[in-house]
């Protein structure tokens, strides 16, 4: 079992093309033992988004503070806290801050995902 603070997990600002003001946190993780599944705690700052991208696995996320606007495949849906937010692979997604606190959101991704018949790792998992 593993039990940590999340504010004392380090951040890392994320550097990604397209990506504004972003920082996250690897709440779990590959390197924490986890069999198939990553946790994330991503933070917005106003104004900031997450870079507008797909791929080939899915996000389940919450929201845990702040409100913004999240992006479909072209559709824009309002967010704030308490939202669920399921984004299925393959689909065209970003998240922006549109208000005046930070936006910040539970993340979680499936540690590998197949590509051409080959087993990857997903960006991001730890």
């Amino acid at each position: 079992m593993l039990i940590r603070r999340a504010e004392e997990i380090p951040g890392s600002v994320v550097t990604m093309p397209g990506a504004s003001s972003v920082e996250m946190r690897m709440m779990v993780g590959r390197s924490d033992g986890a069999p198939n599944f990553a946790m994330r705690h991503f933070t917005v700052s106003p104004g900031g988004h997450t870079p507008r991208h797909s791929h080939n696995y899915e996000h389940e996320v919450f929201i845990v503070s702040g409100e913004g606007t999240t992006e479909a495949d072209g559709n824009l849906y309002r967010i704030r806290e308490g939202d669920v937010v399921f984004v299925p692979a393959n689909v065209t997604h970003q998240f922006v801050n549109t208000g005046r606190e930070a936006l910040r959101f539970l993340c979680l991704v499936p540690l590998n995902f197949d590509c051409a018949g080959e087993c990857m790792p997903v960006p991001g998992s730890g």
